[in-house]
């Protein structure tokens, strides 16, 4: 098994995920297109050595269907030879997008290839494309099926977070996320979006809310109870009988925003960087998926990353950083707390409560700011890994060359 090697991550801004978020006149395929453009344009590749781009997309329906992956690679002005494939990993199609790129450059089917996202939530909402797991009932009771805010909820109830715990974290994800742009921290991996005219139509990540407090998330009512009184809450009761109630504490302000992006990372293998005079950048130590269960959903990243590290021989304590997708607050708790991992190694740079989740991309972003973050830092391994619906983690683990 060969070596796989980042040679460039870039990512665009999150724009809100609504009708007034500045991306919004953007549509699906030139904002997929945009980090693909770049990534060219910055490596001067001559993009018929890309032989594949594996973009993930959770809402692959309208004008984010019919693999926008390979309509990104000819709309990117790309070497008709390059192919390209679609992926829907749920939440982590980005970094599984990734994963799946870097595997065909191990295992020599590919000698360079692209992992990234897209999701543009504001013109394709999320949940477009249907599915049997929530809407047909023979598998959703078999399952236990809640929607994921239940299961949020449900962690916290279970592991004991308190809704000031889970609103301590989102302020301290506002903070850092703050600290970290104010610093530019993401300079190196931010590519403006453009218009068709060529104008700044966003660059920056506009969810943010670097003046949230105690007292204003205080304000926030939970935004899962009406769900849970719907008859949610007494499916996972049955799942886990020793919760006598349901404690909901997630709301907008604890919770990942609705946000468009999207990302593409560079994999290559060490000849082919030489021939393009590229300098790796961090290489590929491991990586895994795992289901985990599906009623509670939202606690595979714990597992993955057990998985993960056996794979690479590794400890907890052998990893720098941690990043993992804040879908909601309770999430990075509860990995944090399994696993006996400091905050100060987590999330270092803020997360998805502050910037957003274009769920896609989200994958394949945070592997490019742990890049950027090896870096800055002069740190030499990093973990990457979200939670997924229906109960599953994906993982990587990146060593900085």
């Amino acid at each position: 098994m060969g070596e796989a090697y980042i040679y460039d991550a870039v990512r665009t801004p999150r724009g809100k995920g609504k009708k007034s978020g500045s991306l919004h006149e953007i549509t699906a395929l030139d904002l997929a297109t945009q980090p693909l453009k770049a990534i060219r344009e910055r490596n001067d590749l001559d993009t018929s050595n890309v032989d594949d781009v594996v973009f993930g997309c959770v809402s692959p329906v309208g004008e984010q269907g019919a693999d926008i992956a390979r309509v990104a690679v000819l709309n990117a002005d790309y070497a008709q030879t390059t192919a390209g494939v679609q992926i829907d990993r749920f939440c982590a199609s980005g970094l599984e997008a990734c994963n799946m790129a870097a595997s065909k450059v191990m295992t020599g089917e590919a000698d360079m290839a692209i992992g990234g996202g897209i999701e543009s939530m504001s013109r394709v909402p999320m949940g477009a494309a249907g599915g049997a797991w929530p809407a047909d009932p023979q598998v959703a009771m078999k399952t236990y099926f809640a929607p994921q805010g239940i299961g949020a909820d449900t962690i916290a109830t279970k592991y004991g977070f308190s809704r000031d715990d889970v609103d301590a974290y989102a302020v301290e994800s506002q903070k850092r996320a703050a600290k970290a742009w104010d610093e530019g921290r993401f300079s190196k991996s931010i590519i403006a979006v453009k218009d068709q005219m060529g104008g700044t139509q966003l660059d920056h990540d506009e969810h943010m809310r670097p003046d949230a407090s105690m007292q204003s998330l205080a304000a926030l009512n939970p935004s899962f109870a009406g769900m849970g009184a719907m008859g949610f809450d007494e499916v996972i009761k049955q799942r886990y009988p020793e919760l006598e109630a349901i404690n909901h504490v997630h709301h907008a302000g604890n919770s990942s925003g609705i946000v468009d992006g999207a990302a593409a990372v560079l994999f290559g293998s060490k000849e082919m960087g030489e021939k393009h005079d590229l300098k790796p950048r961090a290489r590929i130590r491991a990586m895994a998926s795992i289901g985990s269960e599906p009623g509670i959903m939202l606690t595979g990243p714990t597992y993955v990353t057990q998985k993960a590290l056996k794979k690479a021989g590794m400890e907890v304590g052998d990893i720098d950083i941690y990043e993992l997708n804040e879908a909601f607050a309770s999430v990075p708790m509860l990995m944090m707390q399994l696993l006996d991992i400091d905050h100060d190694k987590m999330n270092v740079n803020g997360g998805a409560i502050a910037m957003g989740h274009p769920l896609g991309a989200t994958g394949a972003m945070l592997l490019g700011t742990m890049v950027d973050e090896l870096e800055r830092t002069g740190k030499e391994t990093a973990l990457v890994t979200l939670c997924v619906g229906a109960g599953m983690g994906t993982a990587t683990i990146i060593e900085r060359i």
